[in-house]
């Protein structure tokens, strides 16, 4: 038995924003951003969210933004624990510095993506 296709997204842009799943994703992705500036607590909120919804959104565009949203928060987590274990070597305020840029990266990335409807 074969597995499900791919569901892609609608290609009007206004439907598209109706989207349970995507909007999800948008939730997502502004808590991801808003985990700078309270301490990365919304930034866990956010990856329990994606965990909790994966199956509902499985095989439809938006799971790939739920991958690389997970991916961005366990990934962008184990570099802050080594950046801020190395901080007093100094090489940690580089690695909080590349890792803070590299989070930023992909949650512009991926939100823009989307926008656009577009799989990452």
């Amino acid at each position: 038995m074969a597995a499900p296709e791919h569901i892609p997204a609608n290609p009007d842009p206004v439907a598209r924003r109706s989207d349970p799943a995507r909007n999800l994703a948008v939730v997502v992705y502004i808590l991801q951003a808003l985990s700078f500036f309270v301490g990365g607590i919304t930034g866990l909120v956010g990856v329990i969210i994606n965990y909790v919804k994966l199956d509902d959104v499985r095989n439809t565009w938006v799971e790939s933004h739920f991958r690389w949203q997970i991916r961005t928060f366990w990934i962008g987590l184990l570099w802050t624990v080594v950046g801020i274990v190395t901080m007093p070597l100094v090489i940690g305020w580089f690695i909080l510095l590349g890792i803070s840029i590299w989070i930023i990266y992909r949650i512009v990335k991926g939100a823009l993506a989307l926008n656009e409807g577009k799989t990452l």
